[in-house]
């Protein structure tokens, strides 16, 4: 090829139009984190808005979780509920079967046996233990190191080995009791365990040496959200995030519930504030939490582990429950504790946090208001202003650092009240026994008289909303179930007496709860609860008509 072609080449390509490049964007960008990210933790979902890598805001999204635990409380024995309060911090349960019991404790002054309470101190701490490691290997994992999330496997499996020699479970435990514990301590368990505090000694000098002082771990978390001593107090922070920030509260010190003053230990803190310093706190309390478990071992006394005068409970006067077939012949013990008529907050140091119940009894078997005080919930409250003006890669980082749990999180709702009375009734088939039913003919009312205590003790109504719009939703729901009984063609003894009319008449009826679920949730002015009644809406048009539909074929089927 010479010198002419080679021009002529060129000139042809200086001919053509020039490459177009396309404008960068200069507008925030809303980035949603969530709720099925691996590093949610749960299903917290977040809104992220961002400035490039810079984050502008960020509004977490709660309630994708609501079990209703709190209502469910309200229409349960203590001892019926114990099972339910392991769902709520699902990798601590020991501690929320521990407020469970100590609230009615504290109620009615019972006093736990000294073995009892070594029993409790030593699960506790296990527990506690296997909490902080359970939060140590996905926090490792949220900043890129894979190795600690296996590793901490090993020790939380032993523990779990330790809970299930103890409880008969590894997680659900079900193992303390008003006054005590279920079980005493097996053969050869206390030997175990402090195998294993010689074990786990070694394991944590382990993680220090892989984590503390690797520099990429360093680049990650030091100096990354900063919370200052009193912006810690004013936010209601507890917990390895409060005693990070420099402020040196234990309420195993404060309020020296159980026999922890019997031990030599100290509280661990620090004074940085930053995501390091909360993991350096939880470390440390692994340390501490070994040397409490080692004294309990070697110093539990005898005796009775648990405190066989409770079982006079106090009776209700003339409650079925006191018949001679609950009291004598049921496979249960009757659980008939009844709750003086008085109020009471009591507290226990969670690895979380501060946790804690506000209980009111009415001289009843079930409490009048019960309401859980969860730390996750209120330590995520400062997640916002933490993460502004940081890095998208850091919130990973600072929310692994604050130690949340989405069962405790989203740990309340307004329950619906027919699945209650429901489920009440199939649990009282399976354990033969018909159950406190106590308003109307054979306890029929007993939902409706739920649903109006749960009306009238909720103050709910918003400040700036439409109050007559959010007053009058809920009443719509409830009519149309209570409209089903009027409308529906029923003949003698609640027999249907025209099933194609009362199917179609149903399908109708149903349709107005989802309206007044909409209502409330407009009448908030809030476009977070419009959303949430959007949601509920959906799920009862998607889920439960469906059901329903599927149930009623199958039963005409039979009937054909």
């Amino acid at each position: 090829m010479n010198f002419f072609s080679l021009s002529a080449i060129h000139g042809r390509m200086n001919q053509e139009k020039p490459m177009t490049v396309p404008s960068t964007r200069k507008d925030l960008m809303i980035v949603n984190m969530g709720p099925h990210h691996p590093s949610m933790h749960g299903v917290l979902r977040l809104i992220v808005t961002l400035d490039g890598e810079d984050v502008i805001d960020c509004e977490p999204i709660l309630g994708y979780l609501h079990r209703g635990m709190e209502k469910i409380a309200e229409n349960r024995t203590i001892i019926q509920y114990l099972p339910y309060v392991t769902r709520w911090d699902y990798l601590a349960t020991m501690f929320t079967e521990a407020i469970t019991v100590n609230a009615p404790e504290q109620l009615s002054n019972i006093q736990v046996p000294k073995r009892a309470s070594y029993i409790r101190v030593i699960m506790l701490e296990l527990s506690r233990i296997a909490s902080h490691l359970l939060w140590l290997g996905p926090f490792m994992a949220d900043i890129g190191a894979q190795t600690p999330f296996f590793y901490i496997f090993r020790e939380r499996e032993l523990i779990y080995d330790l809970f299930e020699a103890a409880t008969g479970m590894r997680m659900m435990h079900n193992f303390f009791r008003i006054g005590g514990v279920a079980a005493d301590l097996p053969h050869g368990w206390i030997d175990k365990c402090l195998d294993f505090c010689d074990y786990f000694l070694t394991g944590i000098a382990e993680y220090q040496k892989l984590i503390t002082r690797n520099p990429i771990f360093l680049e990650r978390v030091e100096g990354v959200g900063i919370i200052g001593g009193e912006e810690a107090i004013n936010w209601g922070l507890s917990g390895p995030m409060l005693r990070a920030s420099g402020i040196q509260w234990d309420l195993r010190k404060v309020d020296h519930y159980e026999c922890y003053d019997e031990f030599d230990w100290e509280v661990q803190w620090q004074k940085e504030g930053d995501s390091l310093a909360r993991y350096l706190v939880r470390i440390s309390e692994m340390t501490e939490s070994i040397k409490i478990i080692q004294q309990a071992l070697e110093g539990i006394p005898g005796g009775p582990y648990e405190n066989l005068e409770i079982r006079r409970f106090d009776r209700v006067k003339d409650t079925v429950w006191n018949e001679f077939d609950y009291r004598f012949i049921s496979k249960k013990p009757s659980p008939t504790f009844e709750l003086s008529k008085q109020e009471l907050y009591a507290r226990v140091e969670a690895p979380k946090g501060e946790l804690g119940i506000f209980l009111i009894g009415d001289k009843g078997v079930f409490p009048w208001r019960y309401k859980i005080r969860p730390p996750g919930f209120i330590n995520l409250q400062i997640l916002p202003q933490l993460v502004k003006r940081m890095k998208l890669a850091d919130i990973m980082t600072i929310l692994g650092s604050i130690d949340i749990i989405m069962g405790e999180v989203d740990r309340i709702t307004i329950g619906v009240l027919v699945i209650v009375w429901l489920e009440r009734e199939i649990s009282a088939g399976i354990q033969q026994r018909i159950g406190p039913e106590y308003a109307g003919p054979l306890g029929i009312l007993q939902a409706l008289a739920d649903g109006t205590k749960l009306l009238f003790k909720e103050n709910l109504l918003p400040s700036r909303g439409d109050t007559r719009l959010f007053s009058i939703g809920p009443s719509i729901a409830v009519i149309s179930v209570l409209l089903s009984y009027l409308v529906i063609p029923f003949g003698y003894r609640l027999v249907l007496a025209d099933l194609s009319i009362g199917v179609f008449l149903w399908i109708a009826i149903s349709s107005i709860a989802p309206v007044g679920l909409l209502m409330s949730g407009y009448g908030s002015n809030n476009k977070y609860s419009f959303l949430g009644g959007l949601r509920a809406a959906a799920q009862s048009i998607s889920y439960e008509i469906p059901l329903t539909l599927c149930v009623l074929s199958i039963s005409l089927r039979v009937i054909r």
